[in-house]
């Protein structure tokens, strides 16, 4: 009797099966898990909460120091004396004397003192008040005139320089300052735009009793 020869999925049967069977191999460019990276649990441990701040400095140190921004500061804020008087001013006065984007740019330039901020770990309460400062300056500072003389008196970096410099050295006393000067802010602000609101609406009630 004829023998049937094996066809070739039934030769290659034995092989898959044993293909199948074997563990999978080692790949050495794989990241390998360690176990003084986990916890007990099998979890892995949380990086340090100090970690972010210290791999921001890390990046901007070369530009974030104290002393490239007390040069800056004094560069937009205190670089040119008034004669006779004590009142100094920089380029940030000069720039905000330029009509329309004259503030902006001011307002821009501004900006590297909350970043640094930002770099070195400063609470947001505290870039947030920063941010506030400049704010202030930029929209006061667009009043022709008395906002160019407002800028100059404000100096919204200096004030920012300042606020960097305390905070790191006594955080929770400057913190606290913080919340106070953002809740007077926000009081200004709410009777800033209630009074025309409360005006707008005698004036309406006079009008429906005449």
């Amino acid at each position: 009797m004829p023998q049937r020869e094996p066809d070739a999925t039934s030769a290659n049967r034995p092989h898959q099966a044993d293909a199948a069977a074997a563990p999978p191999a080692y790949d050495a460019a794989a990241p390998q898990s360690s176990g003084a990276n986990r916890s007990p649990k099998g979890a892995a441990n949380p990086a340090p909460k100090s970690a972010a701040n210290i791999d921001r400095w890390n990046r901007g140190a070369w530009i974030f120091r104290d002393e490239t921004l007390r040069k800056l500061e004094i560069l937009l804020d205190e670089a040119f004396p008034i004669p006779g008087t004590r009142i100094r001013f920089g380029l940030d006065g000069i720039i905000g004397l330029v009509p329309g984007i004259g503030d902006v740019l001011a307002g821009l330039a501004s900006i590297v003192f909350p970043l640094a901020g930002w770099i070195r770990g400063l609470p947001y309460i505290t870039l947030v008040r920063m941010v506030a400062n400049i704010g202030i300056g930029v929209l006061v500072g667009s009043i022709p005139l008395l906002g160019d003389i407002f800028d100059i008196a404000w100096k919204a970096n200096r004030r920012n320089y300042r606020l960097l410099t305390r905070h790191l050295g006594e955080p929770r006393q400057h913190t606290r300052r913080d919340w106070v000067f953002l809740l007077i802010l926000v009081v200004i602000l709410g009777l800033i735009f209630a009074i025309p609101v409360v005006l707008v609406l005698w004036l309406l009630a006079w009008l429906l009793h005449q």
